[in-house]
């Protein structure tokens, strides 16, 4: 256990706090040493601070009970406690710029699942499959923060795994038009069934800034760095609408696309199944093995069915098939809190060990 790296969670016990804490329990990279959240839960055990409010379908780790919860905001005493940190705090995005920033000055990495950084432009916005190489980022980074090894990675929302890593498989066609509508489960609230009776059985046909996000990171994700900043790709265009529907996890997209060149579906279909990236390559632990499934039933993927493909860190996609107005349509799948939020942050954080970026204090 000691040569394990240790890890704080900023927010613990919240939702993506929770699955934080659940993914962790027996890596073989990272240990949870430290949770920290708001002063009202500060304090108390973490068994006692969540109380009956554990969301997650496995039982809370032994190991984390009765750990004492930290003030959050008490930053240099819990940078003194860990190699490195998740952020999963719900806070204002100003509170959010402000806090992670304070971390990182304490030399402590933050990778984090908030939105605040992901426009900062200095600030690595990664899926670990498509653009590893924005990491090198952080060494201007830590120039603006005179730091020596503390900075801010985020990963990007969890809207645009079901369709982000699929468009990236088919780049070599060009792709120039999208339409994406997404339906996305309740747990990207942060919420359970018990918590929002109201969905049940009901669809809401907005999320506040989920379609400007799903629209524009995608375009940051696939963009360069260009003196010392990250500048975004300029095309696909893509238009997004988001509808929240009654499935706890899992955000299903529907898309339709345009290339400028014209792939047969037998292409596509192998550029999807072969898709691969860095962390297949350095056999990082969370990575899926394959990390793109194609489902050949027309009813497929299914939420119940799929969502938990590699363990939730995969994509699933299906109903590929030509279109009359666009060339290509499809359906994407992928688990918003494994992929779309924690798991992907771990991987970015295996990634950014990997990398010799995080490393013991």
């Amino acid at each position: 256990m000691s040569q394990k790296l240790k890890a704080g969670i900023l927010g613990g016990t919240g939702m993506v706090g929770q699955r934080f804490i659940a993914l962790l329990e027996n890596h073989p990279w990272f240990e949870v040493t430290t949770i920290a959240a708001s002063p009202r839960s500060a304090g108390k055990r973490y068994e006692d601070a969540v109380g009956d409010r554990w969301k997650m379908d496995t039982p809370m780790p032994d190991a984390v009970k009765d750990l004492v919860v930290m003030n959050v905001n008490e930053v240099e005493a819990v940078a003194s406690k860990v190699d490195f940190v998740f952020s999963a705090v719900d806070m204002s995005k100003e509170e959010i710029k402000a806090i992670e920033e304070a971390y990182a000055k304490t030399e402590t990495p933050v990778v984090s699942n908030n939105s605040a950084h992901r426009w900062t432009e200095d600030v690595p916005m990664v899926v670990p499959e498509i653009n590893a190489e924005h990491m090198k980022v952080i060494e201007f980074q830590k120039k603006r923060l005179g730091t020596e090894r503390g900075f801010v990675a985020v990963k990007p929302n969890c809207s645009i795994q079901s369709y982000a890593p699929v468009l990236t498989a088919w780049m070599e066609f060009e792709p120039y038009e999208v339409v994406a509508t997404t339906y996305q489960a309740i747990s990207g609230a942060g919420k359970t069934f018990k918590d929002w009776p109201e969905m049940v059985g009901n669809v809401i046909p907005y999320i506040g800034g989920e379609e400007e996000k799903s629209e524009k990171e995608p375009l940051r994700i696939w963009g360069e760095i260009k003196d010392g900043v990250i500048v975004p790709a300029t095309s696909p265009v893509i238009t997004c609408q988001c509808v929240r529907v009654p499935v706890l996890n899992g955000h299903t997209a529907a898309v339709f696309v345009k290339f400028r060149k014209k792939p047969t579906k037998e292409q596509l279909v192998e550029k999807l199944t072969s898709f691969s990236g860095l962390p297949q390559e350095l056999g990082l632990p969370s990575a899926p093995q394959q990390f793109i499934q194609y489902l050949e039933e027309d009813n497929r993927p299914q939420v119940t069915e799929d969502v938990d493909y590699e363990h939730g860190m995969g994509v699933s996609v299906g109903r590929l098939r030509e279109d009359t107005v666009y060339d290509w349509k499809f359906i994407g799948l992928s688990h918003n809190t494994v992929r779309g939020a924690a798991g992907g942050a771990i991987l970015c954080a295996e990634l950014l060990k990997a990398q010799g970026y995080i490393t013991a204090k």
